[in-house]
Order: C-alpha cells, then sequence, then structure tokens
C-alpha cells in the first residue's frame, strides 16, 4: 500500500496576494511534478461571519444581516472558483477546496490539525508595522500557532 501523501493547505481570501501565494505553490510544487504531487492540496478560504462583519448590533441589524450573509456567501463562491481555475489551469485537479465560517486565524489553524498537514502556504499582504499591529497578522498568528511548516509567500514589489 502506498504512503498518504503529506497535506498541504494554501490559505486563501479575496486578495490578490493570496492568489499569488497559490499560484507560486502550484508552480513550484505541483507543475513541475505533475501527475506525481508531492503533496495532497487542499485550499480553504475562511469566510467572516455576517455578525462579526456587521460589527454593530441594535435596531436594524436583525434586518441587515440576511443581505449581508448573503454577499458573504456570493464573495466565498466566487473566491472558491477562481482558486479552482488557477488550480484547473496548471492541471491540479485533485485540490479540495473548503468553505469555513470563522476568523481566518483560527480557521487556518484547525485546518492545520484536522487535515494533519505538513506545511500551511500563506500570502502577505505586505502591511507595515503599524497597520499590522492594528488589523493583526493572519499569517503572524499561524506561524506562531499552527502545528506545521509555515510557509509566507511575499509578491515582489514592482519598479516604477
Amino acid at each position: 500500500m502506498a504512503a498518504e501523501k503529506p497535506v498541504m493547505i494554501v490559505g486563501i481570501d479575496d486578495s490578490e496576494h493570496s492568489f499569488y501565494a497559490l499560484d507560486w505553490a502550484l508552480e513550484h510544487f505541483f507543475v513541475p511534478h505533475a501527475p506525481n504531487f508531492p503533496f495532497k492540496l487542499f485550499v480553504v478560504y475562511a469566510k467572516p461571519s455576517a455578525t462579526s462583519t456587521a460589527g454593530f448590533a441594535g435596531a436594524g441589524a436583525a434586518e441587515v444581516l440576511p443581505f449581508l450573509e448573503a454577499d458573504l456567501r456570493r464573495l466565498a463562491a466566487g473566491v472558491v472558483d477562481k482558486a479552482k481555475q488557477l488550480c484547473i489551469s496548471k492541471s491540479v485537479n485533485d485540490v479540495t477546496l473548503e468553505v469555513i465560517e470563522g476568523d481566518a486565524r483560527n480557521v487556518l489553524c484547525e485546518a492545520v490539525e484536522k487535515h494533519h498537514a505538513s506545511v500551511l502556504v500563506l500570502g502577505s499582504h505586505g502591511y507595515g508595522a503599524i497597520k499590522r499591529a492594528v488589523l493583526g497578522s493572519v499569517s503572524d498568528y499561524c506561524a506562531h500557532h499552527a502545528h506545521c511548516s509555515v510557509m509566507i509567500v511575499k509578491k515582489p514589489k514592482t519598479k516604477h
């Protein structure tokens, strides 16, 4: 019986940085080894909850939440479809795409545990120290809390 392949998880969102990271991982770990890929690939999108996105409560909140939830579902479907098309364009058809509701930091670390991942690949938004401190960094959190190797892929800056 063949041994199970190690698992690679690529965390995505709707940013060009996360799609650059997915493309980079495909080009470096999958395309050169086709069709005998060295990893089982999972692409994970953390869908924010409507209540966490709205950030408010009170009069009117209950009426807005269903619309916000529908928009978040549409966004998730679009992000996952774009990821699937990118994988297919690189002839990587054996990919599992998951949409999991929650904070990206927790969702990705839990996906690592669930799938016993060997490596987690994330894009870097390239925020400076202040913006990263205010917004929080998913890649920084995962680098410290995920129980696997974490690869942070930075998109090269374009020269003007």
